[in-house]
């Protein structure tokens, strides 16, 4: 009987230390969003795996749609099929004169969000509340991304083989960019902009955005 006492003892001791090593700390929603910024360049020796794919894409299952719909699908493109996409994608639309992504910071994995149906009111505020979500997965997973709207569809399609419309791509990696959230009034620019090597993003104040 002591045996059997001292080896659940030693049993459920080993398990709690398991799930303590195991454990990450958790970062609140407001951490997560200031952690969450467009970054434009990435890591290059850092290869983003399929399940980490897998598992930002997974947050679709649990997420709110306009009219419970799902109609969007997703495709993981891993590092053997980023030369397929990049050439198709432009980045750092307000800054076109530093030609970003700067040469061996391209990004090696995308997510590209389809619809199973014709594109509308309804579709677009699914893609708003998925791509932001998978975003925030991606800052839990220790890694960084960006939404891509400016690329050429066609080509992307048919580099893909995909039979469904692409709406958006997400590049997902390991940011190296320093990026700063700026408070501004509403008469301001927002425009981002680079200084000193660093990302500057226009952010405005809480007073500007509540209407009295």
């Amino acid at each position: 009987m002591a045996d059997n006492y001292l080896g659940r003892k030693m049993e459920e001791y080993f398990a709690r230390r398991e799930n303590r090593d195991n454990r990450r700390p958790t970062m609140s929603l407001e951490r997560l969003l200031l952690k969450n910024r467009s970054h434009r360049g990435y890591d290059a020796g850092f290869i983003v795996r399929e399940d980490q794919l897998r598992r930002i894409i997974g947050v679709n299952v649990c997420i709110p749609s306009a009219r419970n719909q799902q109609v969007l699908r997703f495709r993981p493109v891993l590092a053997d099929e980023a030369s397929s996409v990049l050439p198709h994608i432009r980045l750092g639309g307000a800054l076109p004169e530093l030609h970003l992504p700067r040469p061996g910071t391209e990004p090696n994995a995308f997510i590209v969000i389809c619809s199973a149906t014709e594109e509308s009111r309804h579709v677009d505020i699914d893609l708003g509340i998925s791509a932001q979500s998978m975003l925030l997965k991606a800052v839990e997973l220790g890694l960084n991304g960006i939404c891509i709207d400016a690329f050429d569809r066609e080509k992307i399609r048919q580099a893909l083989g995909l039979t469904l419309k692409p709406l958006l791509i997400l590049a997902i990696g390991r940011g190296i960019e320093k990026i700063e959230l700026t408070k501004i009034g509403d008469t301001e620019s927002r425009a981002y902009y680079r200084k000193n090597g660093t990302h500057y993003v226009p952010k405005l104040r809480i007073e500007e955005l509540i209407i009295e």
